[in-house]
């Protein structure tokens, strides 16, 4: 692979010019380090290779924490035009569909007591929340209840008693995609996630009881209920092997599409089709199912989190909704492009949702502040809380990061890792750790990722999101 040419626009913005089959320029948010850093990476070659697809608009766009994915890049953000052969791809979306994070602040409990307490309560919540690959849960659904949440989504789980409405009005889409259609689901994806919701999953996936420990816009934080040394949890995980299955499914039938409908692909894994084509129709309902499948998912866990809060620190302790933002996912959105109004299909495949103060799809309680983003870091040092910002909108159609990135693979990572105790350096740190096995653990040590710190100065000097707050773990639950 030859090395791909970059020019720098901007402090933190750098360009990819158009050349070849290339339909528009790329775009990539980055630091003079990241840059450095990323020559030669295969992930760039991706950002030029999603330029190529039919109906691109703008820029095919890397955000700081970009690496090598499945056809995309993971960090990549594109939008295609339906009205000029725009397509959808399942590439663009990834395996883990609506892999999303919710944020709660906890009232009702002494922080001080909680840290002290940090080992049993990792321990409970593990018990009360199953994690690891294939795990299932308490909750045994039957196929025509899995149409019921591909349908519903979090208000599926907030009917049988797992939340409130206020819950809802808390979460991207009111934790519901309208567009879902379970029907083109297969039997395979149904039995898969039959017994998993209400679990986290495994790789990335975790839950983390934390406090702000620094907070950089105090208006902000108060409108979010964060106040400085006050208690968050954190809960990252999605669709798990429904969403998994469907992108299976459909990765099969998307390489038959590109043939029948023409379209050339510089790499197989951008097996598209026309947004407005059947299979492409077909794709966009069951993705939605499995869209909602994840917030589901995080409403039962949210519920979970409670009961294990009241039992452990009595009735008084609460833990409400800040927000639930997705990653993996691919929407209609309109969006102005050279003056106009147009209705776009973005995609954001390990990227997140950050529109600015006074967009009508925000809840009416953050419309003017911007949409929350919540960045996590990795299980030893931080994540970020920040708002959306207006510049999202008019260069990134209304995105951001959405993590630190990983830095090293995962049998990088896992050498890295091997004969070292990392329970007991989290320890050190005043972490406690509960896991569902090692291999997890190893792959997700500090140094497989950036510095998380780092990619959020990024966004906020480029003006996609601002910093409002950053959290530090000292209980964590991984699969």
């Amino acid at each position: 692979m030859s090395e791909i040419a970059l020019e720098r626009v901007d402090k933190a913005e750098w360009e990819i010019p158009r050349t070849g089959a290339m339909r528009v320029p790329g775009r990539v948010y980055a630091s003079a380090d990241m840059i450095e850093e990323l020559r030669g990476d295969p992930c760039l070659e991706q950002v030029r290779n999603v330029a190529t697809l039919p109906g691109i608009v703008g820029y095919s766009i890397g955000m700081p924490d970009i690496h090598w994915g499945y056809g995309f890049p993971i960090g990549g953000v594109a939008a295609f035009d339906p009205e000029d052969q725009g397509v959808i791809s399942p590439g663009g979306v990834g395996f883990d569909i609506n892999c999303g994070v919710r944020l709660l602040t906890v009232r009702g409990v002494k922080p001080k007591r909680a840290r002290q307490h940090r080992g049993e309560l990792a321990a409970e919540l593990l018990r009360a929340i199953p994690a690891g690959a294939g795990r299932g849960g308490s909750l045994k659904l039957k196929a025509h209840e899995l149409d019921h949440v591909g349908r519903g989504g979090a208000a599926w789980a907030v009917e049988r008693g797992f939340g409130t409405e206020d819950d809802l009005e808390h979460c991207e889409e009111n934790g519901c995609a309208e567009w879902a259609d379970p029907k083109p689901v297969s039997a395979d994806a149904r039995v898969r996630g039959a017994p998993q919701l209400g679990t986290l999953g495994s790789g990335n996936h975790f839950l983390e009881v934390q406090t702000v420990e620094e907070v950089f816009d105090a208006d902000a934080a108060a409108a979010l209920d964060l106040e400085l040394g006050s208690l968050t949890v954190l809960i990252h995980t999605g669709s798990r092997g429904f969403g998994h299955q469907v992108c299976d499914d459909f990765l099969e039938r998307m390489v038959a599409a590109s043939k029948a409908y023409g379209i050339e692909l510089p790499d197989q894994q951008l097996c598209s089709a026309p947004f407005v084509s059947y299979e492409g129709q077909q794709y966009f309902g069951a993705m939605g199912a499995a869209m909602n499948f994840a917030f589901a998912n995080r409403q039962v866990i949210t519920h979970r989190v409670r009961e294990v809060l009241a039992n452990r620190f009595g009735p008084h302790a609460e833990a409400r909704v800040v927000y639930d933002v997705c990653h993996n996912v691919a929407k209609l959105e309109t969006h102005r492009i050279d003056g106009k109004e147009r209705e776009l299909v973005v995609h954001r495949k390990g990227a997140t949702r950050a529109f600015g103060p006074g967009h009508p799809l925000l809840p009416d309680a953050y419309r003017e502040l911007g949409q929350p983003v919540f960045v996590p870091g990795d299980m030893g040092r931080y994540s970020y809380v920040l708002l959306g910002g207006r510049a999202a909108e008019e260069r990134a159609f209304g995105s951001c990061c959405h993590g630190a990135g990983r830095r090293l693979s995962r049998n990088q990572a896992r050498k890295r890792a091997r004969g070292r105790n990392i329970p007991k350096e989290l320890a050190s740190l005043g972490i406690s750790l509960q896991a569902a096995g090692r291999r997890t653990v190893e792959e997700e040590i500090s140094e497989a990722y950036k510095d998380v710190a780092e990619v959020v100065r990024v966004v906020d000097t480029a003006g996609l999101a601002r910093l409002v707050a950053r959290v530090q773990p000292f209980a964590v639950v991984k699969g």
